[in-house]
């Protein structure tokens, strides 16, 4: 158990004092989630601080906690997971390790104690009652409709996947040992208190987690209470943990995250072979062999002096082109993120309305789902690339939705229907598919397509996915 008393409340006064983080008491002004779009979703979850003023001041540097005194939106954040949920979502057949782990904090470590199988909410309730374990709910935006939309939209804002954990924690219990993670954290407040210590980061910007003992991380750098509306903000590696006090009978919190493995490094890794692949094609010192015996040598030092002299050729030819091609980072992404939470409004995947014709005004939707790629033709490529995007799968309390991809190739075969494979094009449509979507409302007539055959075809096309309405 963390220690607690007089001097631990008195350095946390002083911790907050030299932190200069925001602290709001923002009461009735204060407004909640705004569904809108991508960044008036965000601006709201951070709410009263300006997104600009966050990622010059904290993003990446260091903790941001917002105190919030306004009950509609303490009400609000409950209603995303509460304790009391569990009875009725173990009904529908959870599984341990799967969708939830019961843990607790003993003498710095973590001590798991899962069951086999699926979960029992007597049991479930037994663990939590007696032996002080930490609830943790994998993955609640399947059951949570609230959640799944804010994290669709987060998804939109930073374009990067968004996790998101709840943690129920009983009184006087701690669920993880200090420990830090390769992620960007946003903590809410749901139910309860929760003690939080923060420490200055071993790795900063960390790109794996890792558990820390308690005799190396040192005093806090920041230390406080969190209550019902709260929120705290923490860069990946600052290194954590947090308790249920004394006197408060359990805490629920959500733990949003967001930009694993999105480092320049890994985009770099990401890009870098396909740059190298098309430089290949044009500058000849790429294609020249590598001297005799080089992968058998142990000193490479004269060889090293040639590879970064091509690294400065990648480096010019990089700065001459305007197509970096992302591989395995946007097709994660893609296939990976949440779809648009519709709810009820299921006819929005259902073509309907008028068919798209040669005189029709067209309009895209789902603007923040559909994405523009260029592969190389993969039947004439030895390319082992996967097919971009595809299909979003089913989840439990919410349904599957779809996801659309408009891909592109090198080749000039036209198949805009096949759903596994996303909506392909040749890439002489490339300008008409930019046109609609970089523009609010465009004509058919007006696509930069050579016929209006080809206009018409590419509006249906979409129309059948439900990818444009017709105005």
């Amino acid at each position: 158990m963390p220690k607690k008393g007089g001097k631990r409340a008195e350095m946390g006064k002083e911790m907050q004092a030299q932190c200069k983080r925001a602290k709001v008491e923002a009461a009735c002004s204060l407004s909640i989630m705004n569904f809108e779009n991508p960044d008036s979703l965000f601006g709201s979850l951070i709410s009263p601080i300006k997104p600009e003023v966050f990622f010059r001041e904290y993003w990446e540097q260091k903790p941001l906690l917002v105190r919030r005194n306004d009950p509609l939106l303490a009400a609000y954040y409950q209603s995303l997971f509460q304790l009391s949920d569990l009875k009725e979502l173990c009904s529908l057949g959870l599984y341990y390790g799967r969708d939830i782990n019961i843990c607790r904090c003993v003498n710095g470590k973590k001590k798991v104690l899962n069951k086999e199988g699926k979960v029992n909410y007597m049991q479930l309730k037994k663990d939590f009652d007696q032996k002080k374990a930490t609830i943790q709910f994998h993955q609640p935006q399947r059951f949570k409709e609230e959640l799944w939309k804010i994290q669709e939209k987060l998804e939109c804002y930073f374009g990067s996947l968004v996790g998101s954990n709840v943690y129920i924690t009983p009184q006087e219990s701690q669920g993880l040992p200090p420990h830090y993670d390769d992620v960007e954290v946003f903590i809410l407040q749901l139910e309860g208190e929760k003690h939080w210590r923060l420490y200055k980061p071993m790795v900063p910007l960390a790109r794996e987690y890792n558990v820390e003992s308690e005799d190396r991380i040192g005093n806090p750098t920041h230390e406080f209470i969190l209550k019902p509306g709260d929120l705290l903000y923490f860069p990946r590696g600052t290194i954590h943990q947090a308790d249920t006090p004394l006197g408060i009978s359990y805490s629920t919190h959500v733990t949003i995250s967001t930009y694993q493995n999105n480092s320049w490094g890994d985009f770099l890794l990401d890009t870098v072979p396909g740059l190298v692949f098309e430089t290949a094609k044009e500058d000849v010192a790429l294609r020249a062999s590598i001297p005799r015996q080089l992968l058998m040598q142990v000193d490479i030092a004269d060889s090293t002096k040639k590879l970064s002299s091509l690294l400065r050729r990648l480096a010019d030819h990089l700065e001459n082109t305007s197509d970096l091609r992302s591989s395995d980072m946007k097709k994660d992404f893609i296939m990976n993120r949440l779809p648009p939470c519709l709810g009820c409004d299921s006819d929005a995947l259902t073509p309907g309305g008028k068919l798209p014709k040669i005189d029709s005004k067209i309009r895209l939707q789902f603007r923040d789902h559909a994405v523009i790629t260029v592969e190389p033709d993969q039947e004439n490529s030895v390319s082992r690339m996967k097919p971009s995007l595809y299909v979003w799968g089913g989840s439990v309390g919410v349904g599957g939705r779809r996801v659309w991809t408009l891909h592109l190739t090198e080749g000039n075969f036209f198949s805009p229907l096949q759903q596994t494979h996303g909506l392909r094009f040749p890439l002489s449509y490339l300008d008409a598919l930019k046109q609609i979507w970089s523009s609010s409302i465009v004509n058919v007539k007006e696509l930069n397509l050579t016929s209006d055959e080809e206009k018409e075809n590419l509006a249906l096309s979409l129309w059948t996915e439900c990818l444009i309405e017709v105005i």
